[in-house]
C-alpha cells in the first residue's frame, strides 16, 4: 500500500492529509489535543479534502472542543501523597525508600505502596510504576484475549503492549497482532475488555461498518457506554 502524508491548513485547522490506497474517505480527531487526520483514496485532490473537512467543520470542532476542554493530569512526581489510578481506582502513593530494587504493592482500598531505593529519581520510579501496569495488564489481557478469541471464533498471534497516547489499541489484520496501549491499566477491567473485543472484532470485519458494530451489539451490549468512559479519560 502506497501512503502520501502532508499538512493542510482548512479553516484556521492543521490537517494531517493521508493518501492511500483505500476507497473510502475517514475523519478522525484524535486526544488529547484534538489532532485531526483524514484518510483519502490516493489522487483525491486539496480541493475536495477541502470540501469535505469544511462539511464536517462543526462536528471537529465539537469534538475538539470535547478533547481541550478535559481536566489533565498533572506531571506525575512519584511522591507520597499522589494519586494514581489503576484498574479504574484512584489510590493515594506511599513512597517506602530501602534496599529494594522497585517494586508497586496495592496496600489497601485506596493506598498504593511503591518500594524503591533511596536513590531512585522521578525517572526511575516512572519505571517502576510502568513495569507495575504492564504486568498487571498483561495478565488481565491473558484472560480477555482467551475468552473473547473462543466467543468470538478468531485468533491473535500475538498481543503486545506499548505506550499510546491516540490509541487504546490497533490491529495488524495481516499478521493478526494487536497492540494494546499501556495507559488501558488505568482504566476499569470492563474498559479492557471493550478494546480486546473491539480489536478482535476486526479480524472480522476491517471497518467500523454496520456488520462490525452489529458484532459489536452481540458480543457487548454496553460497549458505546464503555467506550464513553474511555473518551473521557484523563490524559
Amino acid at each position: 500500500m502506497t501512503t502520501e502524508e502532508g499538512k493542510l491548513l482548512i479553516s484556521g485547522l492543521e490537517i494531517q492529509a493521508v493518501r492511500k490506497d483505500i476507497k473510502n474517505i475517514h475523519v478522525g480527531v484524535y486526544p488529547p489535543n484534538g489532532r485531526v487526520r483524514i484518510a483519502v483514496p490516493t489522487g483525491t485532490t486539496d480541493e475536495k479534502i477541502k470540501l469535505v473537512i469544511i462539511s464536517k467543520y462543526k462536528w471537529i470542532r465539537k469534538q475538539r472542543e470535547k478533547f481541550l476542554n478535559q481536566k489533565r493530569e498533572t506531571p506525575r512526581e512519584y511522591v507520597t501523597g499522589e494519586s494514581h489510578y489503576f484498574m479504574g481506582q484512584r489510590y493515594i502513593l506511599n513512597v517506602i525508600t530501602g534496599s529494594y530494587r522497585g517494586r508497586i504493592e496495592i496496600t489497601g482500598r485506596k493506598r498504593m505502596a511503591m518500594y524503591v531505593s533511596p536513590h531512585a529519581n522521578i525517572e526511575d520510579r516512572k519505571i517502576v510504576m510502568e513495569r507495575f501496569y504492564r504486568a498487571c495488564l498483561s495478565k488481565e489481557l491473558d484472560k480477555a484475549v482467551s475468552k473473547w478469541e473462543e466467543r468470538l471464533g478468531v485468533q491473535a498471534n500475538e498481543i503486545r503492549i506499548r505506550k499510546m497516547k491516540t490509541k487504546w489499541g490497533s490491529a495488524n489484520i495481516k499478521n493478526k497482532r494487536i497492540w494494546i496501549s499501556l495507559e488501558l491499566a488505568k482504566k476499569s477491567p470492563s474498559c479492557i475488555e471493550y478494546v480486546v473485543v473491539h480489536e478482535l472484532t476486526h479480524f472480522i470485519e476491517r471497518k467500523h461498518d454496520d456488520k462490525f458494530k452489529s458484532i459489536m451489539d452481540s458480543a457487548l451490549p454496553n460497549w458505546r457506554l464503555v467506550r464513553d468512559e474511555l473518551n473521557d479519560f484523563i490524559y
